[in-house]
């Protein structure tokens, strides 16, 4: 039972994201904010897809013991293709709220994506392990979580500001994603339970991808009529 409702949940999920993803590239009508979060939505579904089909498929024949390598490596890449999800959503931020200088911040949103992907690169991580070091995935994912906070107070303070009504709980999403997500990082190997927060965690990216979605079908419905 668990295999069937997962896969199908995972199916839905990718589904859902590259689906919106490819609309709001094609449907950006030159609009590069769109544009640009069509392409993150596809970045976070393919890259979850290098984790989650591996996973499907072992759930569905002969269990996750036989897919360790499998599995560790689309964890890697999706730790990865992650870390440029945020790069991206924070080129968002900057187009949505036209934002021109910062380059301090630009420098240490980069330095932070680039510890985080050194650190995911290191062999201690020991991705295809069946005991993979509880002590690399909270080190690398200290620069992951420095990154999500930036971006959360950045939505924070420019959805206030502006009075961003479309726009106003996409910092919320980004607490939620990773309210769910740590504990994971903590816990998940010693408590299996624990890792159904990945289904909240995942709802909350889905979430992050329609408000995007939603305002640019707004906005084209604006113009045609």
């Amino acid at each position: 039972m668990q295999a069937i409702i997962e896969t199908l949940f995972d199916i839905v999920y990718l589904s859902t994201v590259i689906i919106m993803g490819i609309m709001m590239i094609k449907n950006s009508n030159g609009n590069k904010q769109y544009k640009l979060f069509g392409i993150m939505a596809v970045t976070l579904g393919l890259g979850d897809a290098f984790h989650l089909v591996p996973r499907a498929l072992a759930l569905n024949t002969t269990g996750l013991e036989n897919f360790t390598a499998a599995l560790g490596t689309g964890k890697f890449i999706t730790s990865i293709t992650m870390t440029v999800f945020y790069i991206i959503l924070y080129y968002v931020w900057r187009l949505r709220y036209k934002v021109d200088e910062k380059g301090a911040l630009t420098i240490s949103v980069y330095a932070l994506a680039i510890i985080r992907i050194v650190l995911s690169f290191m062999p201690q991580n020991a991705w295809t392990s069946d005991t993979p070091p509880l002590a690399w995935g909270i080190y690398r994912n200290i620069p992951f979580a420095a990154i999500g906070i930036l971006i959360i107070v950045l939505f924070y303070q420019s959805t206030k500001k502006t009075n961003d009504i479309a726009f106003k709980y996409m910092w919320l999403t980004i607490v939620l994603s990773f309210a769910f997500y740590i504990p994971v990082v903590l816990w998940g190997d010693v408590h299996p339970l624990i890792g159904m927060l990945m289904i909240p965690k995942t709802l909350a990216y889905v979430w992050t991808i329609y408000i995007g979605f939603s305002e640019m079908r707004r906005l084209n419905k604006q113009k045609v009529s």
